[in-house]
């Protein structure tokens, strides 16, 4: 049997954990695993396919791997997730150097797939029913550094936006229960190790409306932060505006442990895109949230994420969504060009916008969001702020790399701190000496 297995994990945080939990069933099935491609007999790469761009990165990483078992260089290629699922059949014939397809249920079933794995190559198992969801006794492999982690709290997502197809790659919105959640991250934390659980899901906001008839992340945030030994940071990713309560404002305010930071996409701002999208919120409702945030939650952080160039947005749709970022001044921002998804009720809108004119949208969005980010990081010259160092130097007399309680991993900037004795997971008191454009630069004191 072939014995050593790397993986490659593309895609979101969300996807991670799914590497990380089919990495941890290999190795509890026997097999030696590692992050990556050098040195393995059997690549595993977990795909996504959520938008035209991680699809052509999912597929040239499937060719660059083909290339290396055509070369010898390792015998066996694997591809799951998000790919598979969508495309199912179609790619066996596309990917003939591919010996195994794996849908995004079919994870707990990896290991005995790889052991039968035989010359013919072309195996299947992609399921058309999605219900399978990871728990606390599901075994993970970590690929991050010991003092951060994502915690998946649900799966699949029922809000059907009109340019999204998650629900066909994922199936529909399920929770973990609060137990099973509240015990992986006392898991993950023994030691004291974990310093960080950032809480990903399709929808964190809705979580637990299917279990216990209701939302109930006010309680889990709860439960989360009064762990004994447990995180000193729980942040909250990938929450929908529609969905925010009274309870879970007070709760993020009222913990020390909560991220004063929220992800909180809105999209658009246009009542008109807003309600092509089926966003199920309208301009009015959110600025009423955002100033009900800023109101509640001082010193509140706000991530948000845009899409440009969506069927229908005229110019005097985007001049609004402009007005409207500058006027509000969200700390993080991310901006996305629409991509046209087969099935989906936008591929079928009319209105498309020319890749140019969508493009010179999206550059001129974020020359605003660059302008901005300049400014609300000059607040912070010469303040002392709290940082957790992520990054040792790459080399002698270099910085390390941390982030405040206003970063979230691998998504947003950070610190580049100067010091001495400074090690990485620990945190420190920080002053600033220096803002960049999207990073600031300290001192340890």
């Amino acid at each position: 049997m072939l014995k050593k297995v790397g993986l490659v994990s593309l895609g979101c945080a969300r996807n991670l954990v799914d590497s990380e939990v089919i990495l941890g069933s290999l190795k509890r099935e026997g097999f030696a695993v590692s992050n990556g491609t050098k040195s393995v007999d059997i690549c595993v790469i977990n795909t996504c396919a959520f938008i035209g761009p991680a699809r052509e990165e999912s597929v040239d990483t499937i060719l660059e791997a083909g290339r290396l078992k055509k070369e010898g260089r390792i015998k066996k290629l694997v591809v799951c997730g998000c790919l598979p699922q969508a495309y199912k059949k179609d790619l066996v014939t596309q990917l003939p150097e591919v010996d195994l397809f794996v849908g995004t249920s079919d994870f707990p079933k990896i290991g005995g797939l790889l052991k039968k794995l035989s010359g013919a190559g072309g195996a299947y198992a992609v399921s058309e029913t999605l219900d399978y969801l990871y728990d606390e006794k599901s075994p993970r492999f970590r690929l991050l550094p010991k003092h951060y982690a994502y915690v998946k709290i649900s799966e699949g997502c029922s809000n059907f936006c009109s340019y999204c197809i998650i629900s066909r790659l994922r199936g529909s919105f399920r929770s973990r229960t609060i137990r099973s959640v509240v015990e992986e991250t006392r898991s993950l934390s023994r030691g004291g190790r974990l310093k960080e659980a950032n809480l990903v899901g399709q929808d964190t906001t809705l979580f637990g409306l299917d279990i216990y008839g209701k939302m109930v992340l006010p309680e889990l945030l709860g439960r989360l932060c009064s762990l004994d030994n447990g995180p000193q940071w729980v942040r909250i990713l990938y929450t929908h505006p529609a969905h925010y309560t009274d309870a879970l404002i007070d709760v993020i305010r009222e913990n020390d442990k909560v991220c004063k930071y929220l992800d909180l996409p809105i999209q658009h701002i246009s009542d008109n895109i807003l309600k092509r999208m089926n966003r199920r919120t309208t301009k009015d409702d959110l600025v009423r949230l955002i100033d009900r945030l800023k109101d509640n939650i001082p010193g509140i952080a706000l991530r948000t994420s845009i899409i440009v160039g969506f069927p229908g947005e005229t110019e005097k749709d985007f001049k609004e969504l402009l007005k409207f970022l500058k006027d509000t001044e969200f700390d993080r921002l991310g901006a996305f060009l629409y991509s046209e998804e087969e099935g989906t009720p936008a591929s079928r809108m009319k209105g498309r916008i020319p890749e140019e004119a969508a493009r010179e949208r999206f550059d001129e969005l974020m020359r605003l969001q660059k302008s901005i980010s300049e400014r609300r990081n000059r607040r912070f010259l010469g303040k002392r702020v709290r940082v957790l160092i992520d990054e040792k130097p790459e080399s002698p007399g270099g910085s390390f790399f941390g982030r405040t309680e206003a970063d979230a991993p691998e998504t947003d900037g950070g610190v580049f701190v100067s010091g001495k004795r400074i090690m990485v997971g620990q945190f420190y008191d920080v002053k600033i000496t220096d803002t960049l454009e999207y990073d600031l630069v300290g001192e340890v004191l």
